[in-house]
């Protein structure tokens, strides 16, 4: 499902995986709120079921759950566990990542701007970009400045804790697999923040770790977990759960609250009954290749990149220089605004539209945003005159 108001739909918007309002997930909510809503000090068996049906979405090598309310806090707990588990502090992250808002989540978000420090922990590699190192071995060059920066740390006496992959390149698919060696032989944790690729974005199995042919230490999911209510999870390998238990203790009183869970389990059911990873897999393809269409005929386009509803449109002024151009993603982004859509630009130099619309987003919906796109883009100043 997709709300649309007038013309409007929401081709930016993976909070509601399923789409706003999904009468689904609305009936469960109403239903366990009419009911009981209180912490997960005294288990039921919807807790239970849902982990389980949770559980077996994942490799089996991935059994145990441990709920939050958010993402910011999965990721703290998940940064918690590595650091306990493997005695160590250092983070390595990407140089635009976003993993969450509490303090340590925080301290590893670049994105959050400059007058946010990052701890002091904390080192950066650059993103994965296939477009402006096309002829580097993308697998062999992210991997090698993961074991840069752990060399880096480790010179200054700080061992790395984890490494943690926020989901945002998706392609070439299984180009992390040299990444998570380099992490493990350094004795560290591979964490897949999967907030944005998760459940069935990408179009190809559940989530987006799977799209690399890799089993993560650590999963955190968040947002889409519960079409936008406040619920997330980190799930992990057994050992590391048992380990952290064994010795500190914790608990989370509103993680996994009866409500939150009955809508969880809602988008769950809507996602393997409607096949929305199947929809998710033909109308990105379909996304795509309208996208690429308009940038055989229009130079500012610079490249298309994407799997499934999670997709990238990078604008830039010179294509054979690859010269980004914010203005004009800016001028796009605020265009297809006033005409109907809403859609936002991300990436490091902010020219990169970020498509990411509920996974029922169909064929019609995908033909209605390129129909936009194009019509912003025919009428867009060219020349620099934005």
């Amino acid at each position: 499902m997709i709300m649309r108001v007038g013309p409007i739909s929401t081709p930016n918007n993976n909070v509601p995986c399923v789409g706003h309002c999904h009468p689904r997930v609305v009936e469960a909510v109403t239903r366990q709120a009419g009911i009981l809503n209180t912490h997960t000090r005294y288990l039921d068996e919807a807790l239970l079921d849902y982990s389980q049906r949770l559980v077996d979405t994942f490799p089996p090598e991935l059994s145990r759950v441990m709920y939050t309310c958010t993402g910011s806090e999965a990721v703290d707990l998940a940064l918690r566990i590595a650091g306990f588990v493997t005695g160590g502090t250092g983070i390595v992250i990407t140089k635009n990542a976003y993993h969450g808002v509490t303090k340590a989540a925080a301290e590893i978000s670049p994105s959050l701007g400059e007058n946010m420090p990052l701890g002091p922990h904390v080192v950066t590699v650059p993103a994965p970009d296939s477009y402006r190192r096309e002829e580097v071995d993308i697998g062999a060059a992210f991997a090698g400045d993961v074991c840069a920066v752990i060399a880096f740390l480790k010179r200054r006496g700080i061992k790395t804790a984890a490494f943690i992959a926020d989901g945002i390149f998706a392609k070439p698919a299984g180009f992390l697999k040299e990444t998570r060696a380099v992490v493990h032989e350094a004795g560290a944790l591979f964490i897949a923040d999967e907030v944005q690729p998760g459940f069935g974005r990408l179009g190809d199995g559940m989530w987006g770790f799977a799209h690399h042919g890799l089993v993560p230490d650590i999963a955190v999911m968040a947002k889409p977990m519960g079409n936008g209510m406040p619920i997330a999870v980190a799930v992990m390998k057994p050992e590391l759960q048992e380990e952290f238990d064994r010795k500190i203790r914790y608990f989370n009183t509103f993680g996994a609250n009866h409500v939150s869970i009955a809508a969880a389990s809602a988008v769950l059911s809507v996602i393997e009954d409607e096949a929305l990873i199947a929809n998710a897999k033909s109308t990105g393809e379909a996304m795509l290749s309208g996208m690429r269409a308009l940038q055989a005929n229009d130079e500012r386009i610079g490249d298309v990149r994407g799997s499934g509803l999670f997709l990238g449109l990078e604008f830039v002024k010179d294509r054979e220089a690859k010269e980004p151009d914010a203005a004009l993603a800016s001028h796009v982004v605020n265009e297809m605004r006033r005409r109907g859509v809403l859609i936002s630009a991300s990436g490091p130099f902010g020219n990169v539209l970020k498509i990411r619309p509920p996974l029922p987003f169909s064929h019609d919906n995908a033909g209605f945003f390129l129909d936009v796109l194009s019509s912003v883009l025919r009428d867009a100043p060219r020349g620099g005159a934005l």
